[in-house]
């Protein structure tokens, strides 16, 4: 392996990359640097988040603390107000949600609408259901996703990052992180498209519940333990994290009725790559990924800076990096 003409590929025809680290059969077989960032500096990882917080919902499950993920929605939210004539939202479960079939009375995510309310739970919830009733669209959501840190927290007593240091991040080692909080819409934006390093954060609403849909950062090095954890079937060191049967539910396949995005199925928030081998990966903006692959015992993790329109990362995995290395 040419490390010195992998880097150089790299920066030439991905400048965006910050991490990558190549790990087979659990050990670290590449691993390397750009743009000035350092192997445990952080960077949004975006959508990722989501199959992070999907690894969260299965111990919550396993522990008894949600029922189901056919748990209806607003089981978990009794003082919740439904709005007036609505007959959808009743029969929301969390699977609508984790697969991307819950029906909203809006187009795309209310983002200004959700982030600058004193709730984003209860705000979310008002966007939740409508006159189509149950239609099972696949519907790709990130903001109204914030649904689920409120079922974490009801189910819990937790909040997002919280359970996230005890249960998941510190039994694999990673850093124990801290909630972000945005004072203004600009630090928002800011937050979310600055090209800086950042820390070990995971940005939260007022009352300190962790964005599902994005907002946590994480070191290439920390996504390969959570690829890693779940190329072993939930397992870390001996000790099982995750329940077994939970990764492979979670990474059954389901036809995604849109041309948008590449061919890809989707499973409980992580995207199916190529069913017949079992590859799949967790996805986010500016081309952040973690990619597994358990028949070949390969884990791909790769953090970037922001840059919209990226779409090619698990392509120049599979077909540029993983020959080289």
């Amino acid at each position: 392996m040419d490390k010195k003409r992998i880097h150089d590929m790299i920066a030439e025809t991905q400048p965006n990359i910050c991490q990558v680290v190549v790990c087979r059969n659990n050990g670290i077989l590449f691993s390397d640097e750009w743009n000035g960032y350092k192997k445990d500096d952080c960077t949004h990882i975006m959508s990722v988040t989501k199959s992070i917080i999907a690894l969260i919902l299965g111990i919550a499950i396993n522990q008894g603390s949600i029922g189901s993920i056919d748990d209806k929605v607003l089981s978990y939210f009794p003082e919740y107000q439904v709005k007036r004539g609505e007959k959808t939202i009743q029969e929301v479960t969390i699977r609508h949600l984790i697969t991307m079939r819950a029906p909203y009375k809006c187009k795309g995510d209310p983002w200004s609408k959700v982030c600058s309310s004193e709730n984003w739970t209860y705000t979310s919830l008002d966007f939740l259901g409508g006159r189509k009733g149950m239609t099972d669209e696949f519907s790709y959501r990130t903001v109204c996703l914030h649904i689920l840190s409120g079922i974490l927290f009801k189910a819990t007593g937790m909040n997002t990052v919280d359970y996230a240091n005890k249960y998941l991040f510190g039994p694999i080692g990673i850093a124990k992180h801290e909630n972000y909080y945005a004072m203004s819409a600009e630090e928002h934006k800011h937050f979310t498209i600055d090209k800086e390093p950042k820390g070990n954060v995971w940005f939260a609403d007022p009352q300190g519940l962790g964005t599902p849909g994005y907002g946590l950062c994480m070191s290439a090095t920390d996504m390969a333990k959570i690829g890693l954890l779940c190329m072993n079937e939930g397992k870390w060191n001996g000790k099982q994290i995750i329940p077994a049967w939970w990764i492979h539910e979670m990474t059954q396949p389901r036809t995604v009725e849109s041309d948008w995005f590449r061919g890809m199925m989707y499973g409980y928030m992580w995207w199916i790559i190529h069913p017949g081998k079992k590859i799949y990966a967790a996805i986010g903006n500016s081309g952040n990924v973690i990619y597994i692959n358990p028949e070949e015992k390969t884990v791909v993790a790769v953090s970037s800076y922001f840059k919209p329109t990226v779409f090619d990362r698990v392509d120049f995995i599979e077909q540029k990096l993983l020959p080289l290395v």
